[in-house]
């Protein structure tokens, strides 16, 4: 039994930097950090990207070994997933029957691939990406000349299909929306992605959804709903994420398109709080909107605070969202939201390169979106950032204007 303790129920990038932000922060009594996979906690990011295209298959980076965890007093429990949340004895059970008891309990249980809906199951060649072990399934065919059908035109859809071209593959890739990115990045960025992987050879089919898959000999196939047929060695399907919320559910937690949380990422039990995918969370920058964020740096963030949390803090999570997805040479970046977009200002970086502004009714820059070889916008991107979070006002024609220096305009802004 651990009495009076922090336990956090998954060992991902959010769960993961708590348990270490705890110890950060002074906490000095006892700290469980709980796993169902049998393996030290590691970093996702790379599964869709350089873990398919390297020449050999590598154990992707951790975020921090055993030996440090134990080392900062974390006890890691591996293999022995939770299942099951008794509030009134402050108590979490394990499938291997052992509990342990809470002070102060934090759900950092991240999401599940969207499961395609439709009929037939492809036997075993429609693959998803979350875990390593999906990963490796996924490099396996990656065999040049293979066909691949990769259904969902989101960054996971996307960088899948960037590295199947990469290991040699043919790729056609499906949206059932009329445009790949329709959520949260501009059309005119969404073209720029859809021109490179054109030039790379991915033949797309937009605005027509999936029927069935089935298995096709050898192969499987993806009917469309027009009933045109595409045959391939394997469908990846990449069409968004589910929040884990059963432990949660099971135990009476409020939920809202996640476990439903508060500025300071605190449920609607004031001993238990949320972190990362598992969980939506309303936005100061944004007039509260509630949101949920499928993204690398928010989980990070949000462990962090979520520590402080969990220790008495009361400030609010105002972290402006970050996104990126690297596809060939290429590397997108979209800072803050832009779903409230009623202008947009684009700044001419030349051909090869594209920087755009988000404002709003009142003028307010709500978000920045961009793309280019290497990452070159980084730093214009987190300038605009500082912006955001400053809730500036730029005047858009020097936002347009690639001579006026952001770091320029972000001054004026501390000034005023």
């Amino acid at each position: 039994m651990n009495t009076n303790g922090m336990v956090i129920i998954g060992a991902g990038e959010a769960g993961t930097r708590a348990a270490l932000e705890l110890r950060e922060l002074g906490w000095k009594g006892a700290i469980t950090l709980i796993g169902d996979e049998k393996r030290s906690p590691y970093e996702r990011p790379p599964l869709s990207k350089s873990y398919l295209t390297s020449q050999e298959a590598r154990e992707p980076a951790t975020i921090v070994n055993v030996d440090t965890l134990r080392e900062r007093g974390i006890q890691f429990l591996t293999g022995d997933a939770a299942v099951r949340i008794d509030r009134d004895r402050h108590e979490v059970e394990l499938a291997s029957g052992s509990r342990i008891s809470y002070e102060r309990l934090l759900l950092a249980t991240g999401a599940r691939p969207r499961q395609l809906q439709t009929g037939g199951s492809g036997d075993g060649r429609l693959l998803y990406l979350r875990r390593i072990e999906d990963a490796a399934a996924i490099r396996e065919k990656l065999v040049p000349g293979n066909c691949i059908a990769v259904i969902g035109g989101g960054f996971i859809g996307l960088e899948t299909a960037a590295a199947a071209i990469e290991r040699g593959c043919r790729v056609t890739l499906i949206e059932a929306a009329p445009r790949i990115l329709i959520r949260g990045v501009p059309e005119a960025v969404a073209a720029m992605v859809e021109k490179r992987h054109r030039a790379a050879g991915v033949e797309f089919r937009t605005g027509v959804g999936i029927s069935t898959v089935e298995v096709d000999g050898e192969g499987v196939a993806v009917i469309l709903a027009d009933s045109s047929r595409i045959a391939a060695d394997a469908v990846i399907a990449g069409i968004g994420a589910v929040p884990e919320t059963s432990l949660a559910e099971s135990c009476g937690l409020d939920t809202d398109n996640g476990i439903k949380v508060d500025e300071r990422l605190g449920t609607s039990d004031s001993h238990i709080f949320a972190a990362g995918d598992c969980c939506s969370f309303p936005h100061p920058l944004y007039d509260g909107k509630r949101i949920r964020l499928e993204a690398w740096r928010n989980a990070k963030d949000q462990g962090q605070h979520a520590a402080g949390s969990m220790l008495g803090k009361t400030n609010p999570y105002d972290v402006v969202p970050w996104f990126w997805s690297d596809q060939y040479e290429m590397t997108l970046q979209v800072s803050g939201l832009a779903d409230a977009t009623v202008s947009m200002i684009e700044r001419d970086h030349g051909e090869s390169a594209k920087l755009f502004f988000h404002l709003d009714a009142d003028g307010r820059l709500i978000a920045a979106s961009g793309m280019d070889p290497g990452g070159g916008i980084s730093k214009e991107i987190r300038l605009a950032e500082m912006l955001i979070e400053k809730r500036a006002k730029p005047d858009p024609a020097a936002l347009a204007n690639p001579t006026v220096r952001l770091k320029a305009l972000l001054r004026e802004c501390e000034v005023g």
